[in-house]
């Protein structure tokens, strides 16, 4: 990139001498010209002439090429120059923002585990997961990631699932449960016999699915490679036949005199105002996306994001705040405040998220002095004695092992049942939030002409529907792993139809791999994880999913803007072409109606910059 800009510098700066500089040698002051133009010039006519010998001619570096070579050919040294030079520096703001768009995601995600404690002969080993068979046991202590896949044949323990699910509850397990590489182990001692080789692991699946599914992504075209497809064989076509046709034809028609017609039909036939005002748009839109507080990786990205037909979205942290709170407290024979304070002071000592809600919700200083006896049970509840009375909080299964009598609640989210001298006291639910603007933001993505939204989570199938339900979303997919989420996204590419695009928006580390995979990934970056923002073209930097309806507008008023240039450019270009063909227009009149639409272009590409009102 570094080397890039300097070759552009140089050459500007050699330009911009031979063009103020105007030496008495005119063989000196076209040397410079000469010389400017094959620094900035050289890759374009490599890349030419590689293509024409793989059998890829008409492209964009070809009628660059000839354009430019054909105005050296009539004299026309500063056209030349300056056409390539803006070509260039286009070229370079474009590749920067594809380069920033990749970089290795493996070494970003944080699930990969470092070790195995393994029982030997010897006692227990720490080595590399890769060395553990199936069918030996491990042992995972709090605080450590489980290596391998398997089953807990001993002790109970509160995972955290969230790198391989997004889900921020914690998942209790216990003997005979099957657990999957990437949970952290957050508080008890299990030993865990493996089922499956590392290779065959969850852990092991994921990171080669981040890996490898860009080589499966639908690559969305430059513009301006689309666009000289068709221009260039046209133009070129046109060219050759003026050279060749008239003389042949016409009694009175000189050979060279049509040739040098030709010459200036493609010069005049380069589209140097396009070549300006379609990057200049696109960088207009990616600006005006930044002021919105959204990133935009490349113009190819914002071009997809116009097409969008399908959005996909993950739960938690997208569509939710992933943050857990108290909903509702239901008391029996005290008031809800007293409920809640004996809640908060039975959870004081613990750290987990659903303990944490709880204090938040309460909101008033806990004397320790009055809670003795504290024990955490994993996988069910507290039991602890607060002001001499026996408390127990946790699960239907808390209340059932102490055989207490209670009232079991319907509410969607986590129920903690609470019990004072083994009698029901009444219960708490703690759900995540809805975002503000999501369902603001699924309904105006079916007005914006989005036939589908979707969600795919790796929670319950009560949660995740209940979530759809009230946001409205089209069609959810619940408990799934990063795995399932890949082949869904997979399943919903072979439906779109040809020009639709899917987007998927996520922000955790399990959604790196169809954040990759979708035609244009987008992530949350106020509380993404590192490698989801990596892994995404799109990255909202605010906390608002209705960023993304700002973004597929703006994309799509991007590419009006273009379209207009395209075609306002190609109106002149044709007028000015047959007064050429004709001997009507002389080069520099051509040249100034090139200038003039370049300028017209220019001022109405940077409407893109203008989000006021999106």
């Amino acid at each position: 990139m570094k080397k890039k800009a300097i070759k552009i510098i140089v050459a500007l700066l050699l330009y911009v001498f031979a063009m103020l500089v105007k030496l008495e040698n005119v063989w000196i002051n076209n040397g410079i010209f000469i010389i400017s133009y094959f620094i900035v010039g050289w890759e374009i006519l490599k890349k030419a002439i590689r293509n024409i010998l793989r059998g890829k001619v008409l492209d964009e570096n070809f009628l660059m090429s000839v354009a430019t070579i054909g105005a050296f050919g009539i004299g026309e040294f500063p056209e030349a120059v300056a056409v390539m030079l803006f070509y260039q520096i286009g070229e370079l703001f474009q590749s920067y923002a594809v380069d920033r768009s990749r970089k290795s995601i493996a070494n970003l995600m944080d699930i990969r585990p470092d070790y195995a404690n393994v029982y030997r002969k010897d006692g227990i080993e720490k080595v590399n997961p890769e060395e553990v068979n199936m069918g030996e046991r491990i042992v995972v202590k709090p605080g450590e990631k489980i290596p391998l896949d398997g089953c807990i044949v001993e002790g109970k323990t509160s995972l955290d699932t969230k790198a391989l699910t997004g889900e921020s509850m914690p998942r209790d397990v216990k003997e005979g449960d099957d657990v999957l590489s990437g949970c952290i182990n957050l508080n008890g001692v299990i030993k865990i016999e493996v089922k499956k080789e590392y290779g065959e692991s969850t852990v092991s699946k994921i990171l080669d699915l981040v890996e490898n599914a860009s080589s499966k992504k639908s690559k969305s075209e430059n513009f301006i490679t689309k666009f000289a497809r068709y221009y260039t064989p046209i133009v070129v076509g046109i060219a050759v036949i003026l050279a060749i046709i008239p003389p042949l034809v016409l009694l009175e028609a000189n050979f060279s005199e049509w040739l040098y017609r030709a010459l200036s039909f493609l010069v005049v036939s380069c589209p140097c105002a396009l070549v300006i005002s379609i990057p200049l748009s696109f960088f207009g839109g990616i600006g005006g996306a930044s002021k919105m507080g959204v990133l935009v990786k490349g113009s190819n990205y914002l071009e997809a994001l116009s097409n969008t037909e399908i959005v996909v979205f993950d739960k938690t942290g997208t569509l939710t705040k992933g943050i857990f709170e108290v909903q509702k407290v239901k008391a029996i024979d005290m008031t809800e405040q007293e409920l809640l304070k004996i809640a908060a002071y039975a959870e004081h000592y613990s750290n987990h998220p659903i303990s944490l809600s709880i204090q938040r919700a309460y909101q008033q200083e806990i004397d320790e002095k009055q809670i003795e006896n504290y024990k955490e049970l994993p996988g069910f509840g507290i039991v602890t004695k607060i002001e001499g009375r026996e408390i127990l909080i946790g699960n239907e299964k808390w209340m059932q092992e102490r055989q207490i009598i209670f009232e079991k609640g319907d509410e969607v989210g986590t129920i903690l049942y609470v019990a004072i001298e083994d009698k029901y006291a009444g219960y708490i639910v703690i759900a995540d939030q809805i975002k503000e603007d999501a369902k603001k933001t699924v309904e105006e993505l079916k007005k914006n002409r989005i036939k589908q939204t979707i969600m795919l989570t790796g929670d319950r199938k009560e949660v995740g529907e209940c979530v759809a339900k009230q946001i409205g979303i089209d069609k959810t997919y619940t408990e799934l792993l990063p795995v399932d989420k890949v082949k869904k996204v997979e399943e919903l590419l072979k439906q779109k139809s040809a020009k639709g695009k899917i987007v998927f928006v996520g922000d955790g580390i399990n959604d790196a791999p169809v954040l990759t995979l979708a035609d244009i990934g987008i992530a949350m970056g106020a509380l993404g994880a590192d490698s989801a923002i990596e892994a995404a073209d799109v990255v909202i930097m605010t906390d608002e999913p209705y960023k993304i309806v700002k973004s597929i507008k703006l994309a799509r008023k991007t590419m009006k803007i273009v379209k207009e240039n395209i075609t306002f450019a190609i109106f002149i270009k044709v007028l000015v072409l047959i007064l050429t063909a004709f001997g009507l227009s002389t080069m520099w009149e051509a040249v100034f109606a090139d200038v003039g639409v370049s300028i017209i272009a220019i001022i109405n590409a940077l409407r893109s910059l203008r989000v006021k009102n999106i």
